[in-house]
């Protein structure tokens, strides 16, 4: 893959990597729901009592932290200050369309074994849980999860009866699976509650606590009036909601911010299609408070997280608050009851990469993995098998179902390599003798082996080191060694100089390839250019016996239009010499000659692909 390169998803591949040196929040921003400037407040790496000058509203002065200036950068919500674009308009629509669809992958995948049991909530709200007068408190779990809230509750306070319910219904299997499961204590359902009514499933005004754990972060911000609204219905009046969610500046957001996943103002989507909303201290307040909610205490928690094997300290933040449901006429004008600030505490917790310590109390649904790039996609790697004319290969690649959600798309294999692997089967004189290379072939590599098979050599390249790492262990497992010899893999980030001096001198004596090939590698408007560029660069500028070295590029049309692609060939001195779109040919029927007497097209006839054949 190339560095300027993005998944199909429309998101740009960041070229470098952030510096994951000590970070640390220097201003916080306080955001209101409305569309008004955002204010700004200074909070502490530890959660402190804000200074006497505080010029915060007077309801949260008591509930804010406040702060000691540190020399390291600031983060900003501001979409223009992250080092990628916000995700486009269409998939931000996507992303809510299908946010269903993502939680229940990620339950598919992680089961119950991603988030540890929270076992603090007796610890940080013990108080609530204790029935009074020999009643029975009902307990609403707001995005239950696997149960990692339910099942310590039931377990410490044996009188209480919980009602579960999560967007994803394959969380709420697992819930009812559970080894402690009782349908006599839990009412476990599926329920949108930005859309579904929970009165359906749980009786009106009946609910003495609802416990929010990390579930309203992952509601997109106009729909989170809509999630209080509906908790409004079933709570009684002067019940509790017991809330711990992100707050602004942890390290994840600044993160996903370095990597070009900003939905909107402190909104993110993670690289599994997840989404996660960054809570300021006043945002909350406010939200609830217009909404008919009182708040109680609120605060911000900080946890130094080390990493030793890397030697990072990692700033995780959380904000803990509780709210009441008011009674008819019991507000005060400002709509506020008196509240306090629940102290806090710097903690650090030593950890190595693969495990976390017992004690460790944060639950933020970003692991280490995740945080600092270590793929854990291929845990989920299949083997595929491809058939093209004379070959027959095993290929290990990332399971479809990631494809919206995974950014690294080297890792999977593509419709329109499949295709041009077969025409290259079926037409061997396309490579036959050539010097070829191969760009943005990713992990599969199944072009550059059948061209192995006729081709002098072959160059296999892409700009990421996982998906070359896999694409090495593919070669070796399908070819012969008289072939494998034949096949070269080599980092080629397009536009990098160095990489394309290495790898120009693998043509020999730097005279250029007689052939390249690119499938699906046009999907990004920003790498274009730079494609073309580095094809200039490395193709060779000696005809080849009768015919002249060929750019031929494979694609199924995405974000990038033909008239965009033939612009920038056009600026780097490529001559278009033939096009095929799905059966309808053009110019003088070179790419047409290839179908001549096989079954490729109706191999393939529900995809429309496009074929371009360029010469200087």
């Amino acid at each position: 893959m190339n560095s300027l390169r993005t998944s199909p998803l429309g998101q740009d591949f960041p070229s470098f990597r952030p510096d994951h040196t000590r970070t640390t929040l220097q201003d916080a921003q306080k955001t209101k729901p409305s569309t008004s400037k955002p204010k700004r407040l200074r909070l502490r790496l530890v959660q402190s009592q804000p200074p006497a000058d505080s010029k915060l509203r007077p309801e949260l002065d008591s509930a804010m932290a406040a702060g000691e200036q540190h020399s390291n950068p600031q983060i900003s919500s501001s979409s223009k200050n992250s080092s990628g674009r916000p995700v486009t308009p269409f998939w931000k629509e996507k992303y809510e369309r299908d946010a269903r669809r993502y939680w229940d992958i990620f339950y598919k995948r992680h089961e119950d074994k991603f988030f540890k049991d929270r076992h603090y909530l007796d610890k940080e709200w013990g108080k609530y849980f204790e029935a009074q007068d020999g009643g029975n408190l009902v307990v609403l779990e707001v995005g239950c999860g696997a149960g990692n809230t339910v099942f310590p509750l039931l377990s410490t306070y044996p009188d209480i009866y919980v009602h579960a319910c999560d967007f994803s219904s394959r969380a709420v299997d697992l819930v009812k699976k559970h080894k402690d499961f009782r349908p006599d204590r839990v009412n476990a359902f599926a329920c949108d509650i930005t859309s579904e009514q929970l009165t359906e499933h749980v009786e009106p005004s009946s609910v003495d606590i609802v416990t929010m754990i990390f579930m309203l972060s992952a509601v997109a911000p106009d729909k989170m009036p809509l999630v209080l609204q509906n908790i409004r219905n079933i709570l009684k009046h002067g019940g509790r909601v017991l809330f711990r969610d992100y707050a602004f500046g942890d390290l994840a957001q600044e993160r996903l911010m370095s990597k070009g996943q900003q939905i909107s103002e402190n909104f993110y989507v993670r690289g599994d299609g997840t989404r996660a909303y960054y809570f300021s201290n006043e945002y909350l307040v406010d939200l609830f408070s217009n909404c008919g909610f009182t708040l109680e205490e609120i605060c911000v928690h900080n946890k130094k997280v080390e990493n030793r094997s890397l030697d990072l300290v990692m700033n995780r933040n959380w904000i803990q608050a509780t709210f009441t449901l008011n009674s008819a006429g019991s507000l005060s004008p400002n709509n506020q009851h008196g509240h306090h600030t629940c102290e806090g505490k710097e903690d650090k917790l030593a950890v190595e990469t693969s495990q976390k310590s017992d004690s460790e109390e944060i639950d933020l649904s970003v692991d280490f993995s995740n945080m600092f790039g270590i793929s854990r996609y291929l845990d989920e790697a299949q083997i595929v098998r491809i058939k093209a004319k004379g070959h027959d290969f095993k290929i290990k690649v990332l399971a479809k179902e990631y494809q919206h959600t995974c950014k690294l798309t080297g890792l999977m294999l593509w419709e329109s390599a499949q295709f041009m692997c077969s025409l290259l089967a079926e037409n061997p004189s396309i490579v036959a003798g050539r010097r070829v290379l191969e760009i943005g072939c990713g992990s599969a590599g199944i072009c550059s082996m059948v061209a192995a098979s006729f081709a002098q050599f072959i160059v296999a390249t892409d700009g990421d080191e996982e998906s070359l790492n896999l694409l090495r262990q593919n070669t070796s497992s399908n070819l012969e060694a008289e072939f494998l010899d034949r096949v070269l893999v080599r980092k080629l980030l397009w536009g990098n100089e160095d990489d394309m001096k290495a790898v120009k001198e693998l043509s020999g004596n730097g005279a250029g390839f007689d052939c390249i090939i690119g499938t699906d590698v046009t999907y990004n408007p920003d790498a274009i250019l730079p494609l073309f560029k580095t094809a200039r660069e490395l193709i060779s500028d000696k005809a080849n016996g009768d015919s002249g070295a060929v750019l031929i590029l494979c694609y199924i049309q995405r974000r990038v239009d033909e008239d965009s692609i033939l612009s920038a060939s056009k600026s780097q001195g490529f001559r278009l010499v033939d096009k095929w779109i799905n059966g309808v040919n053009e110019s003088n029927g070179i790419i047409s000659s290839w179908f001549c007497g096989n079954d490729v097209c109706s191999a393939f006839q529900n995809v429309t692909f496009s074929i371009l054949y360029f010469q200087v």
